[in-house]
C-alpha cells in the first residue's frame, strides 16, 4: 500500500513539473498546451508502446510447439495468477533479461532472452516470469509508460524554452536564467521522479512475483545469478541506444555504480534480495 501512495504522489509531482514548464512556456495557455501535448502522447504510447519495444529487441512470438516448457510454465503462472494468458516472445540476445509489456492484462506480452534462459535453472526462471506477471497484474505498465512519456514530454517543452524563451502570465518574457533553470532542472527532476516511480514498482513486482509463485527464495536467486552475470559484460544493444526501455527490464542492463546508480531506474539488487530473503 505505501508503494502506490508513493506511486501516486509521485505521477503527482510529474504532473506538477508540467505545468510549471508549461506556464514558463507561456502562461496559463502555456500550461493548457503542455497538458495536451503529454496527454497526446499518453494516449499514443498506450496503445503503441508495447509493438514498438517488441519490434525495438525483434522480439519472436512462441507457443507451446516452438517452446513448450517456457510457454507451458508462463501458462501455470498465468493461472496461479488469476489473469489472462498473455503473449509470449523470446529475444535472441545473449544478456539474461525479461520484460513484461502491453495496455492491460488483456493485451499484455511477457518476453525473456535466450541468455536467461540458458543461464537460469527452471525453479529461477519461473521466479522470474511471475515477477514479470506481478507487473501485468498490477497494471505497472500504464505507471511506467506515462511517467517515461511524461518525463519525455517535459524534457521536450523544457528544451523549446531554452531555444526560444517562454512567457509570464500577462504574455511578458521571462527571465532568462529563470528559463534556463527550468529548461535544466525540470527534465532532471522528471527523470528522478520517473526512477522513483519505476523502483516502487519493482519492490511490488518482486512481492508480488514472490507470492504467485510461492517461492521467494528462487527469485531472489535468479536475481544474484543475474547480477553476476551482466557486472562487467556489455549492456543490450537496444537497451544501449534505447535507455527509456531500460525501466523495463528485470534488471536494468545500464545501471551501474557510484553517481549513475542514482539514475538507475531499479532499486538495489542486494536490497531486492534482501527483502524476498526474508520473506517465507
Amino acid at each position: 500500500m505505501f508503494n502506490w501512495i508513493k506511486t501516486a504522489l509521485l505521477m503527482a509531482a510529474i504532473m506538477a513539473l508540467f505545468g510549471i514548464v508549461g506556464g514558463v512556456l507561456g502562461g496559463r495557455s502555456g500550461m493548457m498546451l503542455a497538458l495536451l501535448f503529454g496527454g497526446a502522447m499518453n494516449l499514443f504510447s498506450y496503445w503503441f508502446s508495447d509493438a514498438m519495444v517488441l519490434k525495438m529487441y525483434n522480439a519472436q512470438p512462441v507457443d507451446e510447439y516452438s517452446a513448450p516448457q517456457f510457454y507451458n510454465m508462463v501458462r501455470e503462472l498465468t493461472r496461479r495468477a488469476g489473469l489472462p494468458m498473455p503473449k509470449v516472445y523470446i529475444i535472441d540476445e545473449d544478456q539474461p533479461n525479461a520484460f513484461a509489456t502491453g495496455r492491460n492484462p488483456e493485451h499484455a506480452a511477457v518476453a525473456a532472452t535466450r541468455g536467461i534462459l540458458q543461464l537460469l535453472s527452471a525453479r529461477e526462471l519461473r521466479g522470474v516470469m511471475a515477477h514479470e506477471l506481478a507487473h501485468v497484474q498490477h497494471r505497472d505498465i500504464l505507471i511506467s509508460t506515462i511517467s517515461a512519456t511524461m518525463a519525455g514530454a517535459i524534457s521536450a517543452l523544457a528544451n523549446f524554452v531554452m531555444f526560444f524563451g517562454g512567457r509570464d502570465a500577462d504574455g511578458r518574457p521571462v527571465n532568462p536564467l529563470a528559463g534556463i533553470l527550468v529548461a535544466f532542472l525540470a527534465p532532471l527532476a522528471a527523470s528522478l521522479i520517473q526512477m522513483a516511480i519505476s523502483r516502487a514498482r519493482e519492490f511490488e513486482a518482486d512481492r508480488g512475483g514472490a507470492e504467485i509463485s510461492g517461492d521467494p527464495q528462487a527469485l531472489a536467486d535468479a536475481l544474484g545469478k543475474i547480477q553476476r552475470y551482466a557486472e562487467g559484460r556489455i549492456p543490450m544493444a537496444p537497451a544501449e541506444a534505447h535507455p527509456e526501455t531500460a525501466q523495463m527490464m528485470i534488471l536494468n542492463p545500464l545501471s551501474g555504480d557510484g553517481l549513475r546508480s542514482l539514475f538507475s531506474t531499479h532499486p538495489p539488487t542486494a536490497e531486492r534480495i534482501a527483502r524476498l530473503r526474508a520473506m517465507r
